[in-house]
């Protein structure tokens, strides 16, 4: 008996080191027993030192890729990541009208881990005004949180809640202010819920420079957890559970030189010999 997966899909920059973006949005899927699908919007030259060139895909065959995969596959979630130019931003939010697209987790990718740009200072208004009111929950860290204010990075967890709020009334359903960026002995999440409740999603701060692709790896677990039918609190949750468990793995398998990627099979590889246990 064929035993039926949940479908999502990942709209995103390919990293050619396989660290983040698409890349990173597939193994996640899989890692959550996911049929991923994807749509690739920019290529880039990269590897765990940095972004040496982007390569936007043009806008109608993003849109081809849309069509593609939304005709023929039952897509139960999307993440959308790095999405480059203000066109390629309309061209992505004309295609989720068109095929009413669910459960769709933005994660708004604005500047690598190795601090390359990776989206035109003008595309940060199209994202509000054509991806916030589609979004079933947008993702920022606390820099993406800020440049989409227009403000200076929150410090304190008052200041967090604020810039939530103010997302909020932006048009975004549901925010996720991510900690990574902070200081502390802790990595704490904030997620603000259509309506004004708020929960906190905490972890033990890890020591480790194999951060690589955190932001697209912890989205696509949220969006994994959308897909299989989990609340937005629980998908979450999972989530935050699953990055922990990742980045607490990357340094046992080293890859590069620079900031290498999280561990996304940390769960299925045997860590002494890379064999599945």
């Amino acid at each position: 008996m064929s035993t039926r997966h949940p479908i999502a899909l990942t709209i995103a920059g390919s990293d050619s080191s396989g660290g983040a973006g698409i890349q990173a949005d597939l193994k996640t899927f899989a890692a959550h027993q996911i049929y991923g699908a994807s749509v690739l919007v920019a290529l880039t030259a990269q590897n765990t030192k940095g972004v040496s060139a982007i390569h936007a895909v043009p806008a109608a065959f993003v849109a081809q890729q849309m069509d593609a995969v939304f005709e023929d596959l039952d897509v139960e979630a999307v993440k959308i990541g790095m999405l480059a130019t203000a066109e390629l931003i309309e061209t992505v939010a004309a295609g989720l009208k068109r095929h009413k697209a669910r459960n769709i987790v933005l994660d708004p990718v604005m500047i690598a881990a190795s601090g390359a740009r990776l989206l035109e200072n003008e595309a940060v208004a199209a994202i509000r005004r054509h991806l916030f009111p589609l979004a079933s929950l947008i993702t920022p860290n606390l820099p993406e949180a800020a440049a989409l204010l227009g403000t200076s990075v929150a410090e304190t967890e008052d200041a967090v809640e604020r810039q939530a709020d103010a997302l909020a009334a932006l048009g975004a359903s549901n925010v996720l202010i991510k900690g990574g960026h902070g200081g502390g002995d802790s990595s704490s999440d904030l997620l603000l819920l259509a309506g004004g409740s708020r929960q906190r999603f905490a972890a033990p701060r890890l020591t480790t420079r194999n951060t690589h692709g955190t932001g697209c790896t912890l989205s696509s677990a949220i969006a994994s957890g959308l897909a299989k039918g989990l609340s937005l609190p629980e998908a979450v949750g999972h989530a935050k559970t699953y990055i922990s468990a990742a980045i607490a793995a990357a340094d046992e398998v080293p890859v590069g030189h620079g900031h290498g990627p999280v561990h996304h099979f940390h769960h299925w590889w045997d860590r002494q010999d890379g064999r599945q246990p």
